[in-house]
């Protein structure tokens, strides 16, 4: 328990940045971070397939205050359980995301996953045996902005399997060659055992 938790409600409001708009504010953080989630896929496609009621950026751990600094005068809430906290020792401990919202109580612009890591190495966080190291995970638009590789994003999709999880999926096999669908499989295989997707993988 990490005291007070406000409950998330309806009165939520997003309207955040797009992958180019957080790119340009996040310019000076040397950390590897990401455009992760449906965004992600997006950039990889090369156009917007659907409509995202959020963004989501992956980075080391360790290098969140890199994303702080760049974001000086911002609100910041770990997220976590179907709660929100302020940004304190403990709930960054216990927690792994953090939303971005405009001061004092304006709508939230950004969605930060706090991952796991050794060095330059990711770590998943639902199965830390699987590894990989940052330079082969995180890609770049022709435009620079940076997005996670489709096979991780889809792997953290295989856990909710949403319809828009599914939709993504449905979208991105055509276009995943054999290596990362290769992988996609063996991870999905590794960290849900029976999952309906090692199917069509």
């Amino acid at each position: 328990m990490i005291g007070d938790v406000p409950a998330m409600n309806d009165q939520i409001v997003w309207d955040p940045w797009d992958p180019a708009e957080v790119a340009g504010r996040l310019a000076g953080v040397a950390a590897p971070w990401c455009v992760a989630g449906g965004w992600a896929l997006d950039l990889w496609h090369g156009r917007q397939t659907r409509p995202h009621h959020d963004i989501e950026i992956a980075l080391p751990a360790g290098s969140f205050d890199q994303v702080r600094e760049a974001l000086a005068g911002y609100v910041f809430e770990a997220v976590g359980s179907g709660h929100r906290w302020p940004l304190r020792a403990d709930t960054l401990r216990l927690t792994h995301q953090t939303w971005v919202r405009e001061p004092p109580a304006g709508p939230y612009r950004l969605d930060v996953f706090r991952e796991p890591h050794d060095g330059d190495t990711w770590i998943c966080r639902r199965d830390r045996t699987i590894r990989l190291p940052y330079s082969r995970i995180v890609h770049r638009t022709r435009g620079g902005v940076p997005y996670l590789a489709p096979e991780i994003v889809l792997l953290f999709k295989a856990k909710a399997t949403r319809p828009q999880d599914q939709a993504d999926l449905d979208g991105a096999l055509p276009r995943l060659d054999a290596r990362r669908r290769a992988w996609l499989r063996r991870a999905v295989a590794q960290v849900h055992p029976d999952h309906p997707w090692l199917d069509v993988l």
